[in-house]
């Protein structure tokens, strides 16, 4: 029985857990108390180079992002591999630098490279047994190391259900840890995913995407096991510096949205500056 960092925290039900992009929405998270993170790769194409989801992210971006993140907290770091970045060699040097990197997990896709958003139109993803050779390329490159591989699949929207749910099924048998049909567009379809396909179940919760929002209660009544936000905290901050910065361009001061602001001495908190001054103590500083 396998005992990663996320079948440790899955032995007490199901958890919702949030998507960061960048080390301090990853402290917000494991201060809020999340046990467990969800590097988007959505959030980071968008915050790191400023590009939509649509395979424009390098691999070496997501992992030096992966790295910056996985330092900064102690909660496990699932992340967003996208389709490993080429063929099952590079899925397993993907995977071997994720680890290295402190990652607790990845979700890995059979996209066509580039691929772009689950919830994205004109998907197109790789013939079924190409994807589960990827597959074993990142369970060989596990070994038997803490790391939690979810096989994700976007046949549901090429392809159709009965696809979809053959390729979670092969990857589980090829040795991935969670299934991930991505985009389900009805909740009759969830509930299908949830009868069909093994658990644990990953379902995709993205405000405005394909697939309905439901409450915790429900989807776990559905069969889902990790509930991810992916997209909340970011969607969240741009229309929090949207509104702020508008403001501050049309009366030229921060004033009248003072309520809307964390505190200095609160931020200093959560970034830790306390700590800081009291190890430059101990040298002196």
């Amino acid at each position: 029985m396998p005992t990663t960092r996320v079948h440790r925290i899955l032995q007490s039900g199901a958890v919702v857990f949030p998507g960061v992009y960048d080390t301090l929405s990853a402290r917000i998270a494991e201060q809020a108390g999340f046990r467990m993170a969800f590097i988007s790769g959505y959030a980071v194409s968008a915050t790191a180079i400023g590009e939509p989801d649509f395979g424009l992210l390098s691999g070496t971006e997501m992992i030096d992002r992966a790295r910056s993140i996985c330092a900064s907290v102690s909660i496990p770091i699932i992340v967003d591999a996208d389709t490993g970045y080429g063929n099952p060699l590079n899925v397993h040097r993907t995977v071997t630098q994720l680890i290295a990197a402190g990652a607790a997990g990845c979700f890995l896709e059979d996209q066509v490279w580039p691929k772009r958003c689950g919830h994205m139109r004109n998907k197109r993803v790789i013939e079924r047994e190409s994807y589960i050779q990827k597959i074993r390329a990142a369970v060989d490159a596990r070994g038997d190391r803490d790391f939690f591989i979810v096989a994700r699949t976007d046949a549901e929207a090429v392809i159709g259900m009965d696809e979809a749910i053959a390729r979670v099924v092969g990857a589980r048998e090829a040795g991935a840890d969670a299934s991930f049909v991505e985009a389900p567009g009805s909740r009759e379809q969830l509930a299908e995913v949830g009868r069909r396909s093994p658990r644990p179940n990953v379902a995709n919760m993205i405000e405005g995407g394909k697939t309905p929002v439901l409450p915790q209660e429900e989807m776990e009544k559905l069969g889902f096991d990790l509930i991810l936000y992916p997209l909340t905290g970011l969607y969240a901050a741009a229309e929090a510096l949207s509104i702020l910065y508008r403001t501050l361009k049309e009366k030229g001061t921060s004033l009248s949205e003072a309520d809307r602001l964390m505190a200095f001495s609160r931020f200093n908190e959560l970034i830790g500056l306390e700590k800081k001054y009291a190890l430059a103590e101990r040298f002196g500083e």
